[in-house]
């Protein structure tokens, strides 16, 4: 009898749920989409109860695409995006939509909490940079510009601890989303007195503290009964996409360094012990209570490429279809008309502001070197390349705490390119290896599961699961190019730190004026 598992995995503009046999073969996937509402520049929100409709539609899907027994699941494990908050009212209704990593509204006081210093301190000890994305500043926000919202609440959670509840009725955070809140002490493992006591709460405001491995039963039969699941059906409270992804691609071992440009993107490495930058740039996160993963995230990764497509490219876009081709490849196409370093010109991705390495969210996009003789195919593949220097700008801080990485392990839509790849290589000049399935969360959440469950020893057993379907090694002329361009591109957004502030601050006037 074969048995199955479900990775579930909460993104910013989609819930996927994915169905592996137990060893770690793709059954069938199903995806359920749903908006990122952005009435105002700062605002990022999410719906959370078409997020858990997403969650049960998505597992339902691979169900019944699959029409396997109930009884063959062996259990689901979940995957989220980090960063959330929810205000819930003392009858467990939400107070707010779901505020997400990519809300910018508590930048004041991001900043506030970064010039007085204590910020830096908390950082130290919590993993998680001083910026709008953290849930402590999201919380002082709340509470000194909604006062009376702020009061109302009895409960701040994430999306994933919001699926939880509904499906189980308990309040409960693994240790991964807790310590990309900006509250949790690293090496305690518990909320942080100094930061619960700034962002004005105590830990009767949060949820229950369990292990990334740690494991309920007894779902609402009216859930279970939506998703072709017993009631009874494991579930393991998982981890953060993040992590997760580490586990799914086997970047576990010292030195194995992965990347993932999926909606924003990441770069990441697993230590054992928790290690914050005295400089802070990266962050750290629990993956289990003896392994950590530090890195940086970025907030501008394949939207970038979607932005290109929608933006610059309707007559392509129109060909694609009637060719009956991915517009995308028509646009990667395009690209690799031009030679690496786009011919001079630069693009910096902050079109979302960013986190890793500048965090600051007043930073703004920029093409720079523009001439004459640039064309749109110049623009595109420079918007490509753009995202890979940024994310690599992550890895040089990295390196200053973990060393040189001996390899990458790619995943992400990314991926799919045959072209982004090879720029990833060149532009690290690493070889870059990218696993077999694309599915890294989803994955690292059920190996993480399956070690949870005592079906496996170790965490390591993941890498029977993974095959190579990708090996791109540095083109020498065109990593010397990019090494070239990179020291430009680093001095650009440095230089331009005042000018992003006086920028960002004229585009909010506007959009107050025309609201």
């Amino acid at each position: 009898m074969t048995n199955y598992m479900i990775g579930i995995d909460i993104g910013t503009t989609s819930t996927k749920s994915v169905l592996f046999t137990e060893q770690g073969e793709v059954v069938t996937t199903s995806t359920q989409e749903y908006p990122l509402y952005t009435p105002a520049p700062d605002v990022a929100e999410q719906d959370p109860d078409e997020i858990v409709q997403a969650a049960i539609s998505s597992v339902r899907g691979v169900m019944t695409q699959s029409g396997i027994s109930a009884n063959h699941v062996l259990f689901v494990s979940c995957s989220s995006a980090m960063h959330s908050v929810i205000a819930m009212d003392q009858n467990d209704h939400p107070l707010t939509r779901c505020i997400t990593w990519a809300d910018n509204r508590s930048a004041a006081w991001s900043t506030k909490l970064q010039e007085n210093g204590v910020g830096h301190q908390i950082y130290l000890r919590t993993g998680t940079p001083i910026h709008p994305m953290s849930p402590l500043t999201k919380l002082m926000w709340l509470r000194h510009d909604e006062p009376e919202l702020f009061e109302r609440t009895a409960k701040f959670i994430s999306i994933k601890e919001y699926l939880f509840f509904r499906l189980f009725g308990q309040y409960i955070v693994d240790h991964s989303i807790a310590s990309c809140t900006g509250l949790l002490n690293l090496e305690q493992l518990d909320w942080d007195q100094e930061a619960l006591d700034i962002a004005g709460i105590t830990p009767n405001h949060l949820s229950k503290l369990v292990p990334t491995t740690y494991t309920i039963e007894g779902m609402h039969p009216e859930w279970a009964e939506k998703m072709v699941l017993s009631p009874s059906t494991p579930f393991v409270i998982g981890a953060s996409d993040g992590v997760l992804s580490n586990l799914g691609v086997n970047a576990i071992k010292p030195g194995i360094v992965a990347a993932t440009i999926g909606t924003s993107g990441a770069i990441r490495t697993v230590v054992d012990r928790p290690v914050t930058d005295p400089k802070g740039r990266t962050f750290c996160y629990a993956l289990t209570e003896k392994l950590w993963v530090v890195g940086g995230p970025v907030n501008n990764g394949g939207m970038l490429f979607r932005w290109v497509r929608d933006e610059f490219a309707a007559s392509e876009v129109e060909t694609a279809k009637r060719l009956g081709i991915n517009s995308y490849d028509v646009l990667t196409k395009i690209a690799e008309r031009v030679p690496p370093g786009s011919e001079g010109l630069l693009f910096h991705p902050y079109l979302s502001g960013e986190r890793a390495p500048l965090w600051n969210p007043d930073a703004r996009g920029s093409f720079f070197g523009l001439t004459l003789h640039h064309k749109k195919e110049h623009m595109i593949r420079a918007v490509l390349e753009g995202v890979i220097f940024n994310l690599y700008t992550v890895l040089l801080a990295m390196e200053e705490q973990i060393g040189q990485p001996t390899s990458i392990q790619a995943t992400g839509g990314f991926a799919r390119s045959p072209l982004w790849r090879q720029m990833m290589s060149d532009i690290f000049n690493q070889e870059v290896v990218v696993p077999e399935s694309f599915e890294s969360s989803c994955l690292g959440a059920v190996v993480l599961g399956l070690y949870a469950t005592g079906r496996i020893k170790s965490l390591e057993d993941v890498s029977s699961m993974i095959g190579t379907t990708h090996r791109h090694t540095p083109v020498k002329e065109n990593a010397s190019l990019y090494q070239e361009l990179l020291p430009i591109y680093i001095r650009i957004s440095r230089k331009l730190e005042e000018e992003y502030a006086d920028i960002a601050a004229f585009q909010r006037k506007m959009s107050t004026l025309h609201i």
